[in-house]
């Protein structure tokens, strides 16, 4: 893989699909209420906190200034993060760049 964000997709998309299938065939091999359950819940766990964290780790590598590939289209978060304040603007925020006090609630 080329850049970082595209590894940290791919290991995570991979990891996640290898880890459920191996514990739904757990499951399906020892077929109880116990197991299944267990195995269900291990799987919930798995698919709720692998993207987060594959998700934080594409932010942080952004933030400290990891290159896109070089045959990328588009960089979508260009001009768009405010690095002082870790700020996505969104595109209707009319909030000047050098302002973190609409951070504060």
């Amino acid at each position: 893989m080329p850049d970082t964000y595209l590894r940290i997709s791919v290991n995570t998309k991979a990891a996640t699909l290898g880890v459920g299938l191996l514990l739904g065939g757990v499951a399906f091999y020892f077929y109880d209420l116990s197991t299944t359950s267990r195995t269900f819940v291990i799987v919930l766990f798995l698919f709720l906190t692998a993207p987060v964290g594959a998700h934080l780790i594409g932010r942080a590598s952004y933030f400290i200034g990891n290159k896109l590939w070089d045959k990328s289209q588009m960089d979508d978060l260009k001009g768009k993060y405010q690095r002082n304040s870790h700020v996505l603007k969104s595109e209707i925020d009319d909030t000047p760049e050098d302002n973190i006090d609409h951070t504060k609630m």
